[in-house]
């Protein structure tokens, strides 16, 4: 029987809510993501939380809201305890998302659902991958392999492979084929064949239009407002499709020679922006190339500033400017406040990047038509002065008071329930010899505790503790000295990670904004006030798609190529999900689920698996090759049994010859740059190899079969000539011959 493989739909299933899926592989829980939305609803976790404690491990593929919003939660009140994996940019940037959410809800609610040590708490036992790294999980989940590979969404965004007894299950969300200016497309094209593969039908319905019209329509539609002396608001997510915006405006105002200024506002931006300079690695290779070569990091922006409160954009007072600031969904953070401000001016502009949440005010003003007015409440964050800060310091006095004197009463019953045993154990009037030798042995030592003779004391039936207690050293000692442990003053590795996140002497003010940090360290109580204001909606209001995912199309095309053997739909409206689900079935063999909220389909493969021992008798006869960091032979062999295990042993009769086998992969390519190095003309045409004036050298694949997995053939056609051995024998070099 195949690998064992079920797959539960928590949240985003038929809908396009935050993703959250129960993976289970031959019984081990892999949660994959654990999203929330910006109104961060406790209910929408409420299948997360009947399988939280069950968690073995989990897998984060973004570092936005949608993707890992919920971690702090579920950790601290679900009961979220498995170790939690992610790439290290998903690490970082994620936690850096977290705080800028929480700081933007706190400054303007009293947010309790969790705190800035929560979150903390959660990433602080990341264990953070390379892409393409194999991780081979230990105990319950011995003999699975889960690695990262490049999703091409987000910087560190990620396709996961869990791989069981050579059985593959990919889950590939938010991916995107094409290259960007700052990620490289997807590698979920090079999987062959996978058992099971996860998906979305979030952009099946929707076809985008080229790159470069995209972008130039995006800056000339910008600039328009510049010029007309309005602002442009561009509402953006904290440390992900931001990115992608940022050296877009910083090409075409370095092409364009543009003067307005830009800013980037969000609690975190200069942390933000700091953390992705590191990531270059993890970025496109014309980034990384750029940098070998001229040392010149495409994030250091020079016609972008980074600001963290809203006093810099207060300066410029109503002179055109471009801002993009947190949250996407406008419901919270600057975005919200500032469309607020801007949203009566004809001249301005709110420009949005991406779709809009359900339900949030984003979402609202992308319908067509838009709305003529909104309403939206203001809040803000003040110190208490007057009656209720004396009320509060009053209520703050008696709940000190409460905790000194229950305090005082347990520390009272330990004493007397210590004292009650003590005259149980022994007559006061009676000293324990040996007692006594260990203590002036051992009395040598500084601070060494010795017995006390309480001569014709003998302490009142209602007294707490004797007038001398008397409290045992129990630590060991040796021939130096008191025995320490090395472990008790050395610094753990989080702890480590957390001091270079703040920075020497940076602390909280090093990565929050400047406003928020003081209110957050300041001990002064504060309160929010809100109020409700209806806003006339006079400025203009665009969409343009720079989500970075594959198209309908596209998506269609990756799904053939791969041609897993059952694929699964999750993270679409119903409508994308079903157009996708008829169009796999109607075009191909595969096996195509779309569960719905909480179903648990069983998605277990068809093939079977069977694990088995190569003998010594029969490996003694085999002459292996070396190919790479492998080795590779043909093998003729008989199954049988040993130890009730099966075992590959030498066939009991001779076996026939086999036909000869060419192991490797050729690409065309790389095969004329080989051939013009030794001195060959060679060009390609008509999709064929021309080498020489007579010789030509094609590759055939097997239409019949599905993806990349079909074989394939390479032809040589010509007469029989010396040009003809020479490029065989050359052709013949680029192979293992078995």
């Amino acid at each position: 029987m195949g690998t064992s493989v079920q797959v539960t739909p928590l949240s985003g299933a038929y809908g396009e809510g935050p993703l959250c899926y129960l993976l289970a592989v031959d019984g081990f829980r892999f949660l994959l993501d654990c999203g929330w939305t910006d109104h961060c609803d406790p209910a929408l976790l409420q299948p997360l939380a009947r399988v939280a404690p069950t968690i073995d491990a989990v897998l984060l593929s973004h570092p936005d809201m949608m993707h890992l919003g919920a971690l702090p939660y579920a950790i601290k009140h679900l009961g979220l305890s498995a170790p939690v994996y992610a790439t290290e940019p998903v690490y970082r940037l994620g936690l850096l998302t977290m705080y800028d959410y929480f700081l933007s809800r706190w400054q303007v609610a009293d947010f309790d659902l969790f705190s800035l040590d929560d979150i903390d708490a959660a990433f602080q036992n990341v264990a953070r991958l390379k892409y393409s790294q194999n991780h081979l999980l230990k105990d319950k989940g011995e003999g699975i392999v889960i690695a990262p590979h490049v999703s091409g969404h987000l910087l560190g965004g990620t396709v996961w492979k869990i791989t069981k007894d050579g059985e593959d299950v990919v889950y590939a969300v938010d991916f995107n084929h094409r290259k960007e200016r700052h990620l490289n497309g997807t590698t979920l094209g090079s999987f062959v064949r996978p058992a099971v593969l996860i998906t979305d039908a979030y952009n099946a319905l929707n076809n985008q239009v080229y790159k470069r019209q995209q972008d130039q329509d995006f800056i000339d539609s910008m600039v328009k407002v510049l010029s007309g002396g309005g602002s442009v608001l561009l509402p953006v997510d904290t440390a992900g499709r931001v990115l992608e915006l940022l050296l877009t405006m910083e090409q075409y105002w370095a092409q364009r020679h543009l003067v307005y200024p830009i800013y980037f506002l969000t609690n975190v931006s200069t942390s933000t922006v700091d953390f992705v300079k590191s990531f270059l690695e993890w970025m496109s290779d014309s980034i990384s190339k750029s940098f070998e070569h001229t040392r010149d990091n495409a994030f250091l922006l020079r016609h972008v500033s980074l600001i963290i409160n809203k006093e810099e954009l207060e300066k410029l007072g109503d002179a055109p400017k471009v801002v993009l600031a947190s949250m996407s969904s406008l419901e919270v953070g600057f975005s919200h406040d500032i469309f607020v401000e801007m949203a009566n001016e004809a001249k301005n502009l709110v420009l949005f990047t991406e779709k809009g949440q359900f339900g949030t005010l984003a979402r609202m003003l992308q319908v067509d038509p838009p709305p003529k007015a909104v309403k939206v409440t203001m809040s803000k964050r003040v110190p208490l002065v007057g009656d209720e800060l004396k009320a509060y310091e009053e209520e703050q006095e008696r709940i000190k008071k409460e905790e000194v004197l229950k305090a005082s009463l347990s520390k009272e019953k330990e004493l007397k329930a210590s004292h009650e045993s003590n005259a149980k154990a022994s007559d006061p009037m009676v000293v324990d010899a040996s007692l006594s030798r260990k203590s002036s042995n051992a009395g040598s030592h500084v601070g060494g505790n010795v017995d006390i003779l309480i001569d014709g004391f003998v302490s009142p039936a209602t007294s707490i503790a004797p007038m001398f207690p008397f409290f045992e050293n129990t630590a060991d000692w040796d021939d130096f000295g008191e025995v320490i442990n090395p472990d008790d003053y050395m610094m753990k590795q989080d702890e480590v990670d957390n001091n270079m996140m703040l920075g020497v002497g940076d602390g909280m003010d090093g990565k929050l904004d400047e406003g928020s940090a003081r209110l957050l360290l300041d001990s002064a109580p504060s309160k929010v006030i809100s109020n409700e204001l209806t806003v006339q909606v006079k400025c203009s209001l665009a969409y343009m798609d720079f989500e970075g995912r594959s198209d309908g199309r596209s998506v269609k095309s990756v799904i053939a190529h791969v041609a897993p053997l059952k694929l699964v739909l999750v993270h679409g409206s119903a409508e994308a999900t079903e157009h996708l689900k008829m169009h796999c079935a109607k075009n191909s063999d595969l096996h195509v689920y779309a569960p719905q909220l909480e179903e648990t389909i069983d998605v277990t493969s068809d093939l079977c698996a069977y694990k088995v021992q190569l003998s010594e008798k029969l490996m003694s006869n085999v002459i292996s090759k070396k190919l790479g960091e492998h080795e590779i032979a043909w093998v003729d062999a008989g199954v049988g049994k040993a130890d009730e295990k099966l075992s590959l042993v030498p066939p009991s009769s001779i076996p026939a010859a086999h036909n000869s086998v060419l192991v490797g992969d050729l690409k065309l390519a790389d095969f004329k740059q080989f051939l013009a190095n030794k001195g060959l003309q060679v060009e390609f045409a008509g999709g064929a190899l021309r080498c020489g004036e007579y010789i030509t050298v094609r590759k055939i694949g097997d239409s019949n079969q599905k993806g990349s997995t079909g074989s394939q053939q390479i032809v040589i056609e010509g007469p029989l000539c010396e040009d003809y051995y020479k490029i065989r024998e050359l052709l013949y070099s680029q192979f293992f011959l078995l």
